[in-house]
């Protein structure tokens, strides 16, 4: 086996260093604050699960797990999301407290990448459950606050592209007549192989009238009359239902003032298995993948033997971060060189100075080697060198 150089992480990881913690910071303290006023209560969970519980309710697939064995023999998983773990708790430490719980979260989840990935292995995810409201009212009420927190944060430009699992499904088992077949239709949707969708399609022993249901899915992306043209690749009580639903999840997301940023995609299809209805992604013009995502899902905490609907959100912190595209400079501290017979009174004055809230760097003369070099790194300079010896720079 190859010992890794000195330098080097484990696939996926990153470093994250001071500019950039800075800015995620700033980020993360406007998201809170919003959260918080929508009612939501923050909380965590611990990074190790047990893989039988968590992992396995957590619809990632089992090859991006991290798996490890505690001392007694038992699979664990590093937490690869955040939904999982809350369904866990709503379950067992809050089953007391009455439904709906609001509930949000700030933390690192795990999802180990393959070799070409370059994607990261961990990163942080800012988000929200509504446990316990199965209305559409629920529904609009996570996507409006996902929409203010994308506001908060500073991002201008960005869109939210709202599907419905229950209806591809519904639509897909009617024409294709099983499980395993509309699995693979899916599949496709979820890669946005638009060009496979529609060969696979092609070569599928439909009537031509099913083959043109299938075709026109794709065509179903757009604002709200898109609404009226589903409604026409299925004509069942459910489709209907759906439809009606959407509608008025709409209408609530115009008084939220939230509806010119809403567009409608009924192929949307996401990885979390799940997910049973509603379902969204926030797409910010100047990247590739989205930065945010969420839906309803009422059937995971029967898995946790407290049955209750719930939907939410998830913000992927990087992505936000490089969807803002910020200026990243860095807010610099004054520093205070020192000679050791001034000491007392450099301290002095940083202490005056953070009592303010400034940042204020103490370094004594002697433990510098490059005295221009360092001197640049900070806002000002203050030397408090010798007995008379001292300056701002």
């Amino acid at each position: 086996m190859t010992v890794p150089f000195v330098f080097e992480k484990p696939l996926g990881m990153r470093d994250t260093l001071p500019v950039l913690y800075d800015l995620k910071t700033n980020i993360r303290q406007r998201i809170q604050g919003v959260t918080e006023t929508w009612g939501y209560r923050f909380m965590n969970t611990p990074t190790l699960e047990y893989y039988e519980t968590v992992g396995d309710a957590s619809a990632i697939l089992d090859q991006q797990l991290f798996k490890l064995l505690d001392q007694r023999g038992k699979t664990l998983v590093l937490r690869p999301d955040m939904t999982a773990p809350i369904a866990r708790v709503a379950a067992s430490s809050l089953k007391h407290e009455p439904f709906p719980l609001r509930l949000a979260y700030d933390s690192n989840v795990f999802r180990a990448q393959e070799d070409e990935g370059g994607k990261p292995a961990e990163f942080e995810q800012i988000g929200v459950e509504l446990i316990g409201d199965g209305t559409t009212s629920a529904d609009a009420e996570v996507i409006a606050l996902m929409a203010e927190v994308l506001n908060k944060a500073g991002l201008e430009e960005y869109q939210i592209a709202i599907g419905h699992v229950g209806f591809i499904q519904e639509l897909f088992l009617s024409i294709v007549g099983n499980e395993e077949r509309a699995a693979t239709l899916r599949r496709f949707l979820y890669e946005k192989n638009y060009v496979g969708y529609r060969r696979h399609v092609r070569e599928m022993a439909l009537s031509s009238i099913d083959q043109k249901r299938l075709m026109a899915l794709l065509t179903l992306r757009g604002d709200g009359s898109k609404l009226s043209e589903a409604i026409e690749l299925l004509p069942t009580d459910k489709g209907e239902k759906v439809l009606s639903d959407l509608r008025t999840l709409l209408d609530t997301l115009d008084s939220y003032g939230v509806a010119h940023r809403v567009k409608f995609d009924f192929t949307l299809v996401s990885h979390m298995s799940y997910y049973t209805g509603v379902v969204f992604e926030g797409y910010a013009n100047n990247l590739g993948v989205p930065l945010s995502n969420g839906g309803r899902y009422d059937e995971l905490l029967s898995r946790f033997n407290r049955p209750a609907q719930a939907t939410g959100f998830g913000i992927r912190l990087d992505h936000l971060t490089e969807a803002l595209n910020p200026k990243r400079e860095e807010l610099l501290p004054a520093a205070i060189i020192f000679s050791p017979e001034r000491k007392k009174e450099a301290i002095q004055q940083a202490t005056e100075r953070r009592s303010k809230g400034e940042k204020v760097v103490m370094q004594e003369l002697s433990g510098i080697k490059d005295l221009d070099a360092y001197s640049e790194g900070f806002e000002d300079v203050v030397y408090m060198i010798g007995k008379n010896g001292r300056g701002t720079m």
